[in-house]
């Protein structure tokens, strides 16, 4: 349940680092949007929350007496609420941290360098913005709309391979429950579809290991983007973390430009970023999608996509873990079509088809 409106976030951190417990409690504390407790692993964290249920769930992985992939999945059977994976920033982490996301944790972010005083305000930014997101979020949204519908759409989708025609790009953007939705509707796409990018806000240790890890579910190759490649079709293109995703157009077609710079509608990678160069670069021969997610990123990048005569697709809320980023599209009139999770993938071959008749 999300907490009352006006309420504070009561947030339950649970890590075996005292210094870790100290950082972020203290970072936390000094928002008055938050209430804080610590634990020091799972034994103790059950006890206390059988006295104060938390709102969300700051919790991480590796842990002495119950390590937190297992007392992450107790919580799902027990009594799901929002869980935030809080993990150190390497790639030897990203498999774990993959697994706790596709059992219900709704998002991760990077623990703070132990030796380093707080956190760098883009981090306290990210940590602020994600657990308020989980507060509100619906744990297991993506897991209990997806299976049923996702068998319907594999079983159309055989004979419903788009020809080489006029849609040139996909764009698609997620948050808070992102991989999860993500994951549908790109398991849903032919290998032969147009060429797809995608912003997915999430810490830069964990985009590459993401993209392989579709890439060995999905028909389609997903790679991470590195600057210069191009967008063809078969091919899905995740954004690097802490790094922005341009699409270019130059004499050969479609290519990806990856960048630094200032964080954009508080996100780096930003949908805002990746729409609007997109709506530049590829105008009514793209097809543009917000999935679940809080605050507003994107919102303005797929207006401007649509406004340039592209096809544009919001999430719809029942579908979403957070409704935040489509219902901000929807309320700019951004999204041309509010679309179930699970019908996605066949709306967007559907309209990439019905643009390529004459």
């Amino acid at each position: 349940m999300s907490p009352r409106a006006g309420a504070p976030v009561r947030v339950l951190v649970v890590d075996d680092s005292a210094t870790v417990r100290e950082v972020v409690s203290r970072v936390l504390s000094a928002e008055p949007r938050f209430v804080v407790e610590a634990a020091a692993d799972p034994i103790i964290a059950m006890r206390k929350m059988a006295r104060n249920r938390p709102d969300v769930v700051l919790l991480d992985l590796s842990m002495p007496r119950m390590d937190g992939l297992s007392f992450l999945r107790q919580l799902m059977q027990s009594d799901p609420l929002p869980v935030v994976v809080c993990s150190a920033l390497a790639e030897r982490n990203a498999d774990v941290v993959l697994r706790a996301l596709a059992e219900g944790a709704v998002d991760v972010v990077t623990k703070p360098r132990l030796g380093v005083r707080g956190f760098f305000e883009d981090g306290v930014t990210m940590l602020v913005d994600t657990l308020l997101a989980a507060a509100s979020a619906s744990p297991g949204s993506c897991r209990a709309a997806a299976p049923a519908l996702e068998t319907v759409e594999r079983r159309t989708l055989r004979s419903a391979t788009p020809a080489p025609g006029a849609t040139s790009v996909i764009a698609l953007a997620a948050s808070t429950g992102g991989t999860e939705a993500l994951s549908v509707v790109l398991e849903s796409l032919p290998e032969d579809a147009p060429g797809v990018v995608v912003v997915q806000h999430m810490p830069e240790a964990f985009t590459g290991p993401f993209a392989r890890r579709l890439d060995r579910s999905c028909r389609l190759s997903v790679e991470e983007a590195r600057d210069g490649t191009r967008v063809t079709p078969g091919r899905a293109l995740v954004a690097k973390g802490n790094h922005h995703l341009v699409v270019r157009r130059d004499a050969d077609g479609l290519v990806v430009r990856v960048t630094g710079g200032e964080l954009v509608a508080r996100h780096r990678p930003s949908a805002d970023v990746l729409f609007h160069s997109v709506a530049e670069a590829a105008g009514a021969a793209a097809l543009g999608v917000i999935l679940t997610g809080m605050g507003c990123d994107g919102a303005e990048g797929l207006l401007a996509m649509r406004e340039r005569g592209a096809w544009t697709i919001a999430q719809d809320e029942a579908s979403c873990v957070v409704f935040g980023m489509p219902r901000e599209a929807i309320a700019r009139r951004a999204a041309r079509e509010v679309v179930p999770l699970g019908r996605i993938g066949a709306t967007l071959l559907e309209r990439a088809r019905r643009e390529e008749r004459p």
